[in-house]
């Protein structure tokens, strides 16, 4: 529990976020588990409208969503993306000039405002875990979340399969990865949370959609041997308090992922999965909406 002293003290932030949106809860699952040692303020700052979709851009012949962008997100994020954090001065005003963004540099800029002890520390400082906890950040990022939108957004039944199983490969090679780290509770094992665990946390939590909207078949197989570490830590992870307070209600989000699931979203990670790139490789002036 961090001192009276270093709660007066603690970093304040203006958290641009949004609840449905996996890659802002990253940053939340961080901004929680330091929340002793970081304070910050919600706004929520990007969301949906519904409009005519007059040129049929979608290919759905259905109107589609919109979204609808807080202006100051759009000044402090060139992409005008959530998550993004700005930092408060003494006098509680907001630097946009300082902002920070991109999901997987927003948990590392968290963890280095809250300045941990090395327990609680999301990357370790020693330099050998560090880089090891990033590149396999970034490889479920790729392997085991941009697969997510695959299955959704793309509406031909084989490109759907081929996007669910790399997806389960990249789970099953995170599992293997975790079984050789020790209690497989955590990417560092034990209790310990990691940038890696939370790159894949809110993709893992929302996984169950892909069974109501695809069928069956679309269930990720928790009882094949290869993923009894990923389940293990599956339970293990969404049994900490920090993180259960982050997740969204399970039906609520289920309507909302509706819009991508019958292609009528219009995002760039849905725009980006549509013209056949994955979600990660999103591109301003191609995905614009």
């Amino acid at each position: 529990m961090a001192s009276q002293s270093a709660k007066q003290a603690a970093p304040k932030l203006r958290y641009l976020s949004a609840w449905f949106c996996p890659y802002a809860h990253r940053a939340t699952i961080a901004l929680e588990h330091h929340a002793d040692l970081v304070s910050y303020e919600w706004v929520e700052a990007l969301g949906w409208e519904q409009r005519n979709d007059k040129n049929n851009v979608t290919g759905t012949g259905k109107e589609w969503w919109y979204h609808w962008k807080a202006d100051e997100l759009t000044r402090s994020n060139p992409s005008g993306l959530v998550p993004t954090l700005i930092p408060l001065d003494e006098d509680g005003e907001p630097n946009e000039e300082k902002s920070v963004y991109e999901s997987l540099i927003t948990i590392d800029y968290i963890d280095a405002l809250a300045n941990a002890e090395e327990q609680q520390r999301l990357v370790p400082s020693d330099p050998y875990l560090a880089a090891k906890c990033r590149y396999w950040a970034d490889k479920v990022n790729r392997e085991c979340c941009s697969p997510y939108y695959g299955v959704l957004v793309r509406t031909d039944e084989e490109e759907r399969m081929e996007n669910f199983n790399k997806l389960v490969s990249g789970l099953k090679a995170f599992s293997r990865e975790i079984e050789k780290n020790g209690d497989g509770k955590t990417f560092l094992g034990g209790d310990r949370l990691s940038n890696t665990d939370i790159s894949l946390m809110p993709w893992a939590f929302r996984y169950y959609i892909f069974e109501h909207y695809r069928g069956e078949e679309y269930a990720i197989p928790y009882d094949e041997p290869e993923l009894h570490a990923y389940k293990e830590w599956f339970d293990n992870v969404f049994s900490l308090e920090s993180v259960k307070r982050t997740l969204p209600d399970k039906d609520r989000y289920l309507e909302h992922i509706g819009k991508y699931a019958d292609s009528s979203a219009r995002s760039k990670v849905a725009n980006a999965v549509r013209r056949g790139v994955s979600a990660h490789e999103i591109e301003d002036d191609k995905d614009t909406y």
